[in-house]
């Protein structure tokens, strides 16, 4: 992503009942802004808020609450997002910032939970989340229909090379009919003199030669059909035989495909992908209250007001004893039955739970990668029976359209048969005739009238050889446009081939530039290098081998004896894990181009980095986003710079 001119409009932020906030309104302009604070100060619930109105739906409403409600104003501009419960869920509503807002959830709301971040913490497929948002059926459905429609054009090109090929021997005909016309109007002509000067009577001449003329013009009349004819049944026996040709192709096609095995109950594996989300969104109602419950014993063990306090003991006592009770004690007051609890028992207990919510977010994953996998399984056996469908409803139009023009083929054939059969009767008729009287006259006329319907023939001949030639012409007119439409299914087509290859690309070479430079930036001790390669393995579906792409990811370090060596995942401390979770999510928001749709970053939970990193990572990633959030505790914000905005009550 290339530098730019930051925008300068503020953002206004109102929320109400949104985690654990019960109500309120922030303000801050482009740039970094750092929410300040102790634990349990609604920095995460603010985080929250910002990603509703942008779009999210990983939002929860204030546990006491029914409804809630966020505006986000950026410049003259008002995103909103209504809240609402209903029985174990909340809908919600508004008009927020983005219509889908997926690739923003994976690379730009980086907080405890964000998938990106968990994956490579818990070393999962990192692949599968840089491809989550590309949809690889919509695209292959998409190169299906482009190549049919180049297959189409190339057809028709082929048909229009083969046209140009014929029209030099159709002018060369229709030159020919001309010099025959005329040539049979002069001769008409000659006739015509003979017969005027032979007859001294033409109209009784021609009176008596009318039934050898009717007869000669029927004679005629046939020949040219029977010509027409046998055209036709040349035309339907050539697409008849290339009809046979595709039946014989699409039979083979068909027995190849019914050789393959159908891996799976189709209706099974949508069952179980639809189980499998009951469960995850049960898990996410579950994370919801959990994460509630977590953030309200932080909240409460960051300090019991002492109003709280005196009501949960049920004292009279004044405000001096509650204080000294609360402030100077080393238990708490719990909240639940109003007795004083050792401290860390209550700690205790958070920790526990967060181990818990830790584990359901495992849990999540695992249900996550469960669902691509059969996603994957089912589109295989919808793409290979849609494959076997469309080759029986293909056959079934061949063997259609081979008995019509088999039919056809019968008729003309049997038309063919009659029409020989008049013409032979015609030929006798008129040989008969020709026998009864051979006058000079009757002659004349005989000849003046087959120079007629030879000259209507070759006039016929001519306008049919002329309109064809035209219609070539218009075709072939046709041709440029075909062939750059042609050329731009094909550009489409590599696009689309290579769309995935170019992501995954992108992400790669954006993790490993980035991760290179933030290492460097960050000086982590004895790791020279942490980089992803991406490659490729073959693996079976089935009874198929197929080839899959995968990133690896890789930890380059260093021995005390200046000896490089490729280290374990599994060996990256928790803060190493960070980096590279923040990192890899940043590749993904530059490889997916996230920031030309939702100009935030929102960053949280990153305790387990040192300050002085916090504050070089964050002055690193402000490059790449107009507006970056981060919630920090009071000493990682005190590194920062102190031109950076902050926010210090919620």
């Amino acid at each position: 992503m290339e530098s730019k001119e930051r925008p300068q409009n503020q953002v206004r932020l109102e929320a109400e009942n949104i985690g654990g906030i019960e109500r309120t309104t922030v303000a801050f302009d482009p740039g970094v802004t750092i929410l300040t604070g102790r634990n349990a100060t609604n920095r995460t619930s603010l985080l929250q808020t910002i990603m509703a109105a942008l779009g999210s739906e990983h939002v929860s409403l204030k546990g006491d609450a029914e409804e809630g409600h966020v505006s986000l104003q950026i410049g003259d501009t008002e995103y909103t997002r209504d809240l609402e419960r209903r029985a174990d869920t909340v809908a919600l509503g508004g008009d927020p910032y983005l219509d889908d807002p997926e690739l923003a959830d994976l690379f730009a709301f980086l907080l405890e939970s964000n998938e990106a971040r968990r994956t490579v913490a818990l070393g999962g497929d990192l692949r599968d989340i840089i491809m989550k948002p590309v949809d690889a059926d919509e695209i292959k459905a998409e190169i299906r229909r482009l190549q049919n429609e180049r297959d189409d054009i190339e057809a028709k090109i082929e048909e229009r090379e083969s046209l140009r090929n014929r029209l030099p021997n159709l002018e060369s005909q229709l030159v020919d009919l001309d010099d025959e016309i005329e040539q049979t109007r002069a001769e008409l002509e000659t006739a015509q003199t003979e017969l005027d000067e032979r007859s001294a009577d033409a109209e009784e001449a021609r009176a008596e030669q009318s039934e050898l003329e009717t007869k000669m013009e029927t004679l005629q009349q046939t020949r040219s059909e029977l010509d027409t004819t046998e055209f036709r049944l040349d035309s339907e026996r050539e697409s008849l035989e290339s009809l046979e040709k595709e039946q014989a192709d699409l039979e083979r096609q068909q027995a190849e495909l019914d050789e393959e095995e159908d891996d799976g109950n189709l209706d099974e594996i949508k069952a179980e992908i639809n189980s499998l989300r009951d469960r995850k969104q049960r898990l996410e109602r579950e994370l919801g209250k959990l994460q509630n419950v977590i953030q309200f014993n932080e909240e409460m063990l960051g300090g019991t007001s002492r109003d709280v306090a005196a009501a949960l003991r049920g004292d009279d006592t004044d405000g001096s004893l509650t204080d000294q009770l609360v402030d100077d004690s080393e238990s708490i007051v719990c909240w639940t039955c109003g007795t004083e609890v050792d401290q860390e028992k209550i700690e205790e207990t958070i920790e526990r739970l967060q181990d818990l919510r830790t584990e359901k977010y495992n849990q999540q994953s695992d249900i996550d990668s469960e669902l691509a996998e059969l996603k994957d399984k089912r589109s295989a056996i919808e793409s290979a029976r849609q494959e076997r469908r469309e080759v029986e409803r293909r056959l079934n139009e061949v063997e259609r359209e081979i008995e019509e023009r088999t039919e056809k083929v019968d008729t003309l054939e049997t038309k063919r048969e009659e029409l020989v059969e008049q013409i032979d009767d015609l030929e006798a008729a008129v040989e008969a005739l020709e026998e009864q009287d051979r006058s000079e006259v009757l002659e004349a006329h005989r000849e003046v009238n087959e120079l007629e319907l030879q000259l209507d023939r070759l006039e016929d001949e001519r306008e049919s050889v002329a309109s064809e030639i035209e219609e070539i012409e218009e075709q072939l007119e046709e041709t440029e446009t075909l062939e750059q439409r042609k050329e731009d299914i094909t550009d489409q087509l590599a696009d689309l081939r290579t769309r995935i290859d170019r992501i995954e690309e992108q992400a790669v070479e954006a993790f490993n530039d980035h991760m290179e430079t933030v290492l460097d930036i960050l000086n982590y001790a004895n790791i020279d290098r942490i980089w992803v390669e991406r490659a490729e393995s073959e693996v079976r579906e089935g009874r198929r081998k197929v080839t899959k792409t995968e990133f690896r990811l890789h930890i380059v370090r260093t021995t005390d004896d200046g000896v490089a060596y490729e280290d374990d995942f599994e060996h990256l401390s928790e803060s190493e894990r960070e980096v590279t979770g923040l990192i890899f999510a940043l590749a993904g928001y530059l490889a997916h181009e996230v920031y030309e749709d939702v100009p935030f970053i929102l960053l949280d939970s990153l305790e387990a980095i040192d300050s002085e990193r916090i504050a070089k990572l964050v002055d690193y990633m402000q490059a790449y986003a107009d507006y970056l959030v981060v919630a920090l505790l009071e000493e990682d914000a005190a590194a920062l710079d102190d031109d950076y905005e902050r926010v210090t009550e919620i």
